[in-house]
C-alpha cells in the first residue's frame, strides 16, 4: 500500500507501526538494562563517577533511571568497567551484545547504587582528595540519550582522555527518542535549577580547587543557562570555574551572545568544538527557523571570527576529523585525537550519545519539517523502509513507535495526522484529528 494512503488514514497506523516495532526489536543489535552490576574483570580498567540527576527511577533495575522527570534531584555512585585496549579502540563504547555483559570485551557496570545527598557529598570529597589538582569534571550529555548512554559515554571520555578530575555526571530527563525533541528541550529547562545548585555547591566546597564542564549538543543549553543563572545570582562566576568545553553545541548563536554577556567579565575559559558537516545540527537549524547553531559555524567567517576573539573563546574546528559517527555529531568523544586533546587541556589546566542516530532518524526530522510537527506518525511511516535496512536507525525506531502509540496500540493524542480527505478542509487547513 502506498505511503500516501497511510498519511491520510491514521487509524491504520497502529497496525503498521506495531508490526514494525516487533520487527525492529528483533533486529536490535544492543540490549538495554546494561547497568545491572557484574563481577569485575582483573585486566579491565574502572571509572568511578558520581551521578546527579533529575531523572525518575526506572522500573527495571538494569536501567536504574528513566527518561521521566523526578520531583527532586537524585544521586548515585556508579563504577564502569572498561575492557583492555587490546580489544577496544580509543573513542569506542564497546556495548555488550547480550546480557550479562562480558567485562573482558564489553563495557560493564560493577557498581550502581543510588545514594542520598550526604553520601553523595562524602563520595565527592573523597574523590576530589584523590585528584592531583583537587579538580572536578562535570559532564552534561545531549539530546536523545538514555541514562545508560550517558553513563557509558562519560566513562569512555574520562578513561580515554586520561582525565584525573573527580567525574560528576549531570544527567537530565531525555527520553532517548528523536520524536521527543520538544520534551528533551523542556527537560533541560526543568533541570536548570538543579544544575545551578550543583555548581553552587562546588563553588562553596573548599575541597574543590578547580571545576571544568564538558557539555555536548543540547546539553550545552543546560550548561550555559545554569552558568548564566549562577552569574546573575552571584554577580559573577567563581574563579575556580576554569574551563567550559562546548562540544557540538545545539545553541542559537544569537542566544549564545546574550548568555556570554550575562555572565560578566569574570568567565571561565571557553573552548568551542565545531564541525561544519554536523548533520544533526543541520536538522536542528531547520527546526529552529534557519538560525545558525553554534556548533556548526565557520569560525573563520565574520562576524563569528571577531566575536570569538573578542570573548577569548578558543575554537577547535573538527570539520576534517573523521570518525564512525555518520552524523558527524559525536566527534568530540569518538576521535582519539580530540578526546585526548580534552584530557590534555584538563591535565594542563588549560582552558563531549547523540551519535547513535541513523539515516532513518534523519528522514523522520526532515519529514516532520518544523518544531510544531516534529514527532508525527507521518515521519515514522516515511522513515520505516529506511529503518529496516539502516542499522543505526533500527535500534531507535521501536522507541519512536512507542512515542506515538499507546500500550494498546492506539495512536497517542496529538500525534495522529489530520484527516484532510475533505478538500475544502484541506484548503483551509481545518482538518479533523
Amino acid at each position: 500500500m502506498p505511503i500516501e494512503r497511510f498519511l491520510h488514514r491514521p487509524w491504520q497506523l497502529p497496525v503498521v507501526l506495531g508490526a514494525l516495532s516487533t520487527l525492529l526489536v528483533a533486529c536490535a543489535s544492543r540490549p538495554t538494562g546494561v547497568l545491572q552490576p557484574v563481577a569485575a574483570f582483573p585486566s579491565a580498567s574502572q571509572v568511578e563517577m558520581l551521578v546527579a540527576t533529575t531523572r525518575d527511577r526506572a522500573e527495571k533495575p538494569g536501567e536504574m533511571f528513566s527518561g521521566e522527570r523526578a520531583f527532586a534531584p537524585k544521586f548515585a555512585e556508579i563504577t564502569v568497567s572498561i575492557p583492555p585496549s587490546s580489544v577496544r579502540k580509543v573513542g569506542e563504547v564497546a556495548w555488550p551484545r547480550k546480557l550479562p555483559p562480558n567485562p573482558a570485551t564489553d563495557f560493564a557496570t560493577v557498581k550502581a547504587q543510588e545514594v542520598d545527598r550526604p553520601e553523595a557529598e562524602s563520595w565527592l570529597s573523597s574523590s576530589v582528595r584523590k585528584s592531583p589538582d583537587r579538580s572536578v569534571l562535570v559532564f552534561i550529555h545531549g539530546f536523545n540519550n538514555d541514562f545508560e548512554d550517558a553513563v557509558f559515554r562519560f566513562a569512555q571520555v574520562v578513561h580515554d582522555s586520561g582525565a584525573h578530575s573527580a567525574p560528576v555526571l549531570a544527567t537530565w530527563p531525555s527520553r532517548g527518542s528523536l520524536l521527543a525533541y520538544g520534551y528533551d528541550r523542556e527537560s533541560t529547562n526543568y533541570t536548570r535549577n538543579a544544575v545551578e545548585r550543583l555548581f553552587q555547591y562546588l563553588a562553596r566546597d573548599p575541597e574543590v580547587k578547580e571545576v571544568s564542564i564538558l557539555a555536548h549538543s543540547m546539553g550545552n543549553w543546560l550548561a550555559l543557562e545554569s552558568l548564566r543563572q549562577m552569574a546573575i545570582r552571584n554577580d559573577g562566576l567563581p574563579a575556580k570555574f576554569k574551563n567550559v568545553m562546548l562540544a557540538a553545541p545545539d545553541v542559537d548563536v544569537d542566544v549564545f551572545r546574550s548568555q556570554i554577556a550575562d555572565m560578566g567579565k569574570q568567565r571561565p575559559r571557553f573552548t568551542l568544538f565545531v564541525s561544519r558537516d554536523d548533520r544533526a545540527l543541520a536538522v536542528s537549524r531547520r527546526v529552529w527557523g534557519n538560525v545558525s547553531r553554534l556548533g556548526a559555524i565557520d569560525p573563520e567567517q565574520s562576524p563569528y571570527k571577531e566575536e570569538l576573539a573578542a570573548n577569548n573563546i578558543t575554537v577547535i574546528d573538527m570539520t576534517k576529523v573523521r570518525t564512525g559517527d555518520k552524523l558527524h555529531h559525536g566527534k568530540f568523544a569518538e576521535s582519539p585525537e580530540i578526546v585526548q586533546l580534552i584530557g590534555t587541556r584538563l591535565s594542563s589546566g588549560q582552558a563531549l550519545t547523540d551519535s547513535k542516530l541513523g539515516l532513518g532518524d534523519h528522514i523522520v526530522a526532515a519529514a516532520a519539517g518544523a518544531a510544531n510537527t516534529l514527532g508525527t506518525t507521518a515521519g515514522l511511516v516515511v522513515s520505516a523502509p529506511v529503518a529496516i535496512v539502516d542499522q543505526n536507525t533500527r535500534q531507535n525506531y521501536a522507541r519512536h513507535v512507542q512515542t506515538v502509540i499507546g500500550p494498546a496500540g492506539q495512536v497517542r493524542p496529538g500525534t495522529a495526522e489530520p484527516d484532510c480527505s475533505n478538500k475544502s478542509q484541506a484548503r483551509t487547513g481545518n482538518c479533523s484529528r
